[in-house]
């Protein structure tokens, strides 16, 4: 009985957003004023939080750093790449009035993150928390099938439009993407959404048209789907106002969008506009770097890594392993040989990882995980530790 019940088909979905949702643009321009900062002071401290609404951008938060960044100019650029560059579109990075609201960092704080200061003389972690990375093979990115595909989507989306296929669509959208799992291993899509931005002038059925053909046919393999797949295209009929324009931008508010889509748990921190200094990013980028390599060893098929940080101490309170049974060894036998061959605190994770540089922009877009390790970037996407996890495995 117990094995029926494991073995039960279920139906799991994901969803993503594009570059030009309102909450992912504020996510950008965070990054990218982080990013600014950490160019000119690889050392900087940024808190820095996103509000966008009609024709208004704030930004606030805490940044101590000794470079000089115009804000302004940071939030514009990001705005016009994007593509919102009139108002009919739904925001005007020419134009759009710019507030800000930053203060240094609080030296309370500060004691706990730089060497020497505070109670504990050692770097310590910017928080206390507990930071969640996970890892699965039903991909090539070791990511689960429905946000890998629910990203997928959405950057496509953006391709096409950029590129002059489909000038129609415009820069917000959503994807959400439905899996029939049996087994527990992903067989085919049950449904797919697409709600896009559009111009006043195309019609519905063109626009479904591209979306179906152009763009789901095109980015899902063709095994998953089939003639009972149910595709959703402007579920509403209409989707011309959109943006800043049509609903509140924040930043950090897509959280499971970020990670892994809902399949894997999350500590509740988000990333974006936050310097390495933060637990809550560097943490969860060392806990996905540490799941993956698992996975790609083969030492299991699923797994979730979490640490947990106290402010101001290194050494993380707790490291837990969890392969929901498809280890090839005890789960706490694992947590151990991560243990002995990650250091998982803050200053080392920094270095290992290599996060002291401008390279947050290009993760605050379709997913901080399932990346191309490529050119510096996305470095907790490496697989360069299998080879040690497979001998410590053995050892066990």
């Amino acid at each position: 009985m117990a094995d029926r019940i494991k073995n039960k088909g279920f139906l799991f979905t994901s969803e993503s957003v594009s570059e030009g949702h309102p909450d992912k643009m504020c996510d950008q321009i965070s990054d990218a004023i982080l990013d600014a900062h950490l160019a000119l002071d690889p050392e900087s401290r940024v808190a820095c939080e996103t509000l966008a609404k009609g024709g208004m951008i704030v930004i606030a938060g805490e940044i101590t750093s000794k470079g000089r960044v115009s804000y302004t100019d940071v939030a514009r650029e990001v705005i016009l790449e994007i593509g919102y560059n009139d108002s009919a579109s739904g925001f005007n990075g020419n134009k759009c009035t710019t507030i800000v609201a930053l203060e240094p960092q609080s030296p309370d704080i500060s004691i706990g993150v730089t060497e020497g200061e505070g109670l504990h003389k050692e770097q310590g972690a910017g928080d206390q928390g507990m930071m969640f990375g996970y890892a699965c093979d039903e991909t090539p990115e070791l990511m689960p099938f429905p946000i890998q595909m629910a990203h997928n989507l959405v950057s496509y989306l953006a391709k096409i439009r950029k590129g002059g296929e489909a000038s129609f669509i415009k820069p917000d959208s959503k994807s959400q993407v439905t899996v029939d799992y049996q087994d527990e291993r992903p067989v085919r899509v049950s449904s797919v959404v697409i709600s896009t931005q559009h111009s006043r002038e195309v019609k519905n059925e063109t626009l479904r048209e591209t979306v179906v053909d152009g763009v789901i046919r095109a980015v899902i393999p063709a095994q998953y789907l089939d003639r009972n797949t149910i595709y959703h295209v402007n579920p509403t009929g209409r989707f011309e106002i959109g943006g800043p324009q049509g609903d509140c931008g924040l930043t950090g508010r897509k959280i499971i969008v970020d990670t892994y889509g809902g399949m894997g748990r999350h500590g509740g921190g988000a990333f974006s506009g936050k310097d390495p200094s933060k637990v809550d990013r560097s943490g969860a980028y060392m806990a996905r770097y540490v799941a993956k390599n698992i996975v790609a060893a083969k030492l299991a098929r699923r797994c979730e890594v979490q640490v947990s940080y106290v402010i101001g101490v290194a050494e993380p309170v707790s490291v837990a392993v969890n392969t929901f049974g498809t280890g090839v060894i005890e789960d706490a036998e694992l947590a151990q040989v991560v243990r002995d061959l990650f250091d998982l605190r803050p200053k080392s994770i920094i270095q290992t990882l290599d996060l002291r540089r401008p390279i947050y922009r290009k993760t605050s877009t379709y997913g901080h995980f399932g990346r191309t390790p490529e050119n510096g970037f996305f470095t907790w996407e490496m697989t360069d530790r299998v080879d040690e996890l497979r001998t410590a495995a053995e050892r066990v």
